[in-house]
Formats: C-alpha cells, structure tokens, sequence
C-alpha cells in the first residue's frame, strides 16, 4: 500500500464514519432513544419501555461486537475499553459526575447533539462548554487533577477485564468464551427488552435494533475498514483516523472536545480530521434531516437565570465527568457495554446513580419554588 491508497482509505473511513452518524442521529431523533429519558420515566412515571429500549439497543451492540470477533474482524484487546487495570474509582465517580450533569442540562451528549439538530439553542451552549470542560480534563487543569488522584485508584486484573476474559481463565477456549459470553448477556437483554409489547412497535423496535446496529457498524468502520497492517512510512500496524489510535465505536465527549479544537485551530495544519469529529456533525445532520421530516422543527432558548445556570453547570459535570469515566450513556453505555468491560458496568452504575440523584435534585427544586 502506498499513501494514495492510505488517504483513500482513510477518507473511506470517514464518510462512513459520517453516514452511520447521520443514522444515528436520524433513529435517536424519530424513536426519543434517551438513556436520561428512560431513567426519567422509570423515576417519574414508573414506565419501562425506553429503558428496554436501551437495553434492546446494548443487547445487539453486545451480539454484534463478539459477532465481529468471531468472525475475525476486529481484535477485541485494540479497543479502549480493554486491558487488565481497573480505574474503578475514576469510572464510579467519573459516571456519577456525568449522570447528575445529563440531567441538569436536558440530555446526555448524544442528546445534546440530537437536540441542536432540533433547532435547540441552549444544547448549542451546553454543547461548547461541555467541550471545553472536556478538553481542560483531558489535556488541561483538571486533568492533571484527575490523574492524581482519581485514575490513582486502580488495580491490576491480570485475567483481563472483559468477562469474556473470565471464563477463559477457567481454561475455556477464546473461540467459545467470547460468543457464549455475548448470547448469556446480550441474549438475556434481548430477552427482557422484547417482552414489553410496548416496545415492539415501529418506533420502539427502530429506536433499539437501529441504535444497536449504528455501534456495531461503527466497530467494524474503525477496527476493519479503517485496519492498516502495515504503515506504508512505519511499517507498523494502524487504526486509520481514530484519535485513540485504537479501534473506537459511538462516544461524545471528548469527541466534542477534539471537534471545537478542530474548529478554533483549522489552519493549524497539525490538526486532522477524525472519526469522532465526523461523527459529531453526523448526529446532528441526521437529527436535523429527521425533525424537518417530521416537521418538530423549533427554535430553542433559555427559559430564565435558573434554566440557564442549571444547563451550564450539567454541561460542566458532564464534560468532567465523562472523560473521567472514559465515556458517556453512549461510549460507556452502548460502545463499552458492548465489549463486556467491567470498567463500562461500573461507569454505567454511576452515571445512572447519578441521573437518579439529579432527578431527585430537580424534584427538591420544584417542591422549593
């Protein structure tokens, strides 16, 4: 391969990368897929059904990423989400930090995204300074504080920190443990989410099996088309357009952090275009495609100082705590559940704790007022 050809496919990764966003965008617009959403409705009104939809949605992403592997397509140890250290305590309070925060500023990132696509104006102003708190915890101030003391936290689990990884320590093959750990978990999801006829209708069943499979046909865009064995100037194996330099599925935030640096530096040649910040703009194309199809079209603003200060100060928790997790309801939620990674279930652990505590918080207000 030469680099002609590495452009060329890296460029194919890309505009893939952009259509299974805008599809995303597009579902997560027309079905109302909300992880915050469906937490809300289990607090406030006892309903089930979107929550079966995320779960519906987990359970195929979970069937397709060890569908991929099984059909040795993807390296399942080249994501982010793999290795043996544990940064328990970075994920529990990381996932809390964000859960509260999704819920102060209206949405999750993903939601944010689908919001703006809807002619929000406020999702547009938790959408930057989201990403500005993301940046400062990745590369800033509050990163520095994060790494240490709570990435500090951590311990080492030579097994592996899927669960896949767990049965092959009892002496179980890799080619059986990997599809027998996705039916049992992704199975049993797909079992319990289906069983709510309130969710097998039209919008129910698109919003689960088409948000599944937009994580599932990221993986295989990043970890096989975008897969270089050999770096026609390093010679060495390489993931193309990923700022991880890893294979990545579906996550926001520091995508939204890397898409505003993007933006503010464009000159700098130095700065690439990347999957993640494809992706952004994808899910807010295909929103917007989807409310002017359905017509919900509306412009958005602020209510008052109080609607204000609360989205600012969700927005701030969200872009903390979401690299302090290492994703959010999607990149934890969907993409990381996906690979069965103990760090994801505690990250998803604490981003719902969190979201219940925020709901709680908002209940406090009203009663306040």
């Amino acid at each position: 391969m030469n680099m002609t050809e590495l452009m060329a496919q890296q460029h194919a990764v890309l505009w893939a990368s952009f259509m299974v966003a805008v599809a995303f965008g597009f579902i997560a617009q027309r079905s109302h897929f909300c992880t915050m959403g469906a937490i809300s409705d289990i607090v406030n009104m006892g309903s089930w059904t979107r929550m079966r939809m995320w779960a519906l949605a987990v359970g195929v992403a979970i069937l397709g990423f060890y569908g991929l592997v099984a059909a040795d397509w993807i390296d399942p140890g080249m994501t982010i989400y793999a290795g043996p250290r544990i940064i328990w305590l970075s994920a529990a309070v990381g996932g809390a930090l964000f859960g509260f925060g999704m819920v102060l500023a209206s949405g999750c990132g993903s939601k944010t995204l689908v919001r703006i696509g809807g002619g929000s104006l406020k999702s547009l102003v938790v959408f930057v300074v989201m990403a500005v708190s993301a940046y400062a915890t990745l590369r800033g101030v509050v990163a520095v504080l994060r790494v240490n003391t709570l990435d500090k936290v951590a311990f080492e689990w030579t097994t592996g920190s899927r669960v896949p990884q767990w049965f092959e320590a009892t002496g179980m093959s890799a080619e059986l443990a990997g599809p027998l750990a996705a039916v049992l978990a992704g199975g049993a999801l797909l079992w319990w989410a289906l069983r709510d006829a309130d969710l097998r209708t039209p919008m129910g069943l698109l919003g689960g099996l088409g948000v599944g499979l937009c994580v599932v046909l990221m993986w295989w865009v990043s970890g096989r088309l975008g897969f270089v064995p050999e770096h026609p100037e390093t010679l060495e194996a390489v993931y193309l357009a990923t700022n991880s330099g890893r294979i990545e599925a579906l996550t926001f935030t520091a995508p939204m952090a890397y898409t505003l640096d993007w933006v503010m530096l464009f000159s700098d040649s130095s700065k690439k275009l990347t999957l993640g910040i494809v992706v952004v703009v994808g899910v807010v194309g295909g929103a917007f495609v989807a409310a002017m199809w359905d017509k919900s079209f509306r412009w958005e603003g602020f209510v008052n100082t109080q609607d204000t200060a609360l989205h600012l100060g969700g927005a701030v928790l969200m872009g903390v705590g979401g690299v302090t997790a290492m994703g959010c309801t999607v990149g934890q939620g969907l993409s990381g559940l996906s690979t069965l990674s103990l760090v994801s279930i505690i990250a998803v652990g604490g981003i719902m704790a969190g979201a219940v505590l925020g709901l709680r918080f908002q209940l406090w207000l009203l009663e306040r007022d």
